[in-house]
């Protein structure tokens, strides 16, 4: 398998994202991330602290992003498994549990169609349950 630094990412942080990131963990410890891909707040990228959000089966590890683990829902990665996100940060609340809420900020997600050559090497994903195998081995 190679190295994951020669795979074509899944997902990214823009910079103001990881300035947030950075603050979040200041707080909070280690982070993840996880798309759930339901209504309102709901479809909008969630921060917890690592461990926080318990994934399973029905929920795909996509990558990382500025140090944190990405899951998405898996009827979610379905639908968008063909695009390249980039998660960022806007000014306003929204109203769900993630961690950047109380700072005035909240994280969204911009995307677009992965290129024909990007999408021959994408980085392999994994259910929940398997990074946890992965993850918790050793």
């Amino acid at each position: 398998m190679k190295n994951t630094q020669e795979y074509t990412p899944r997902v990214v942080a823009t910079e103001k994202a990881k300035e947030i990131i950075d603050k979040l963990r200041e707080r909070n410890g280690e982070l993840m991330f996880h798309q759930s891909g339901g209504c309102c707040d709901g479809s909008q990228p969630m921060c917890f602290a690592k461990g926080e959000f318990k994934v399973g089966a029905n929920d795909v590890w996509v990558g990382t992003i500025h140090g944190c683990d990405f899951f998405m829902n898996q009827d979610q990665f379905d639908y968008w498994k063909h695009t390249h996100l980039t998660i960022d940060i806007t000014e306003g609340r929204g109203s769900s549990f993630s961690l950047e809420i109380p700072l005035g900020y909240r994280f969204i997600v911009k995307s677009r169609l992965f290129t024909e050559e990007e999408a021959q090497n994408l980085i392999p994903v994994k259910n929940g349950e398997e990074y946890l195998e992965e993850t918790t081995v050793g």
